[in-house]
């Protein structure tokens, strides 16, 4: 089970979820947000991790920004993938390639299929990331998606299930869903875009604590790439 902590503003909290056992790390590029990071700060976070955990991959979170400035941030910080969580098209994807992944926000089953049969699909996973559906809002609302929703999109692609996930909730989040990997914000932060150590141990020791034989092998088999 793969988990990302994402919003994240400081070292410290970068390296906490580093040592805990993270596996991805989201910075978020989305200036409105209050868990928005400045391009340098983003860049001494990544150099810092690279050096001491070249093993986590690192995300930047993007809401309707051009890939020419994606790209450039992303060289200029050294992110490995972006998250678009905007409104971008289909062109937007495949002029970043593979180091880009859509997050989707359906509020039926066939809208999640319309969704993503208008975009391109990773070959590795994530193929997208899921997200609670709330009309006006880019993510990071803190509220529970749509579990069943989800489980059935999960039965044929390797998501990063999103939305209201916490310590509180994340096992049954991951037994019902059984997603390729799991992404936290608000579920471990003492306010916004600045998180407690303690509960990011604690949800990512959940995460694993699942019995992996509940767990479809979706995507196992590819890297995060």
């Amino acid at each position: 089970m793969k988990v990302k902590i994402c919003g994240l503003k400081t070292i410290q909290n970068s390296r906490a979820a580093c040592e805990a056992g993270a596996d991805l790390l989201g910075f978020n590029f989305y200036r409105p947000s209050s868990r928005y990071i400045e391009i340098e700060a983003c860049r001494e976070i990544v150099k810092e991790i690279k050096t001491n955990f070249p093993e986590i991959y690192c995300v930047g979170v993007f809401v309707n920004h051009l890939p020419s400035q994606i790209k450039r941030i992303m060289t200029e910080t050294g992110l490995d993938l972006a998250q678009l969580s905007g409104d971008e098209i289909c062109l937007d994807l495949e002029l970043l390639g593979s180091s880009a992944f859509k997050a989707l926000r359906p509020d039926s089953l066939p809208q999640a299929m319309a969704d993503i049969n208008s975009i391109p699909i990773r070959t590795a996973p994530p193929a997208f990331l899921l997200d609670h559906h709330q009309k006006g809002a880019y993510g990071g609302t803190g509220k529970t998606g749509n579990w069943k929703l989800a489980a059935e999109i999960a039965k044929k692609y390797p998501i990063l299930l999103a939305g209201g996930l916490n310590p509180k909730n994340i096992i049954s989040a991951i037994e019902e869903v059984q997603p390729w990997g799991v992404d936290v914000a608000s579920g471990v932060e003492i306010e916004p875009g600045f998180k407690d150590p303690e509960k990011i141990k604690t949800f990512i020791q959940k995460a694993r604590s699942v019995n992996p034989r509940l767990i479809k092998k979706n995507g196992d088999n590819y890297g995060t790439r």
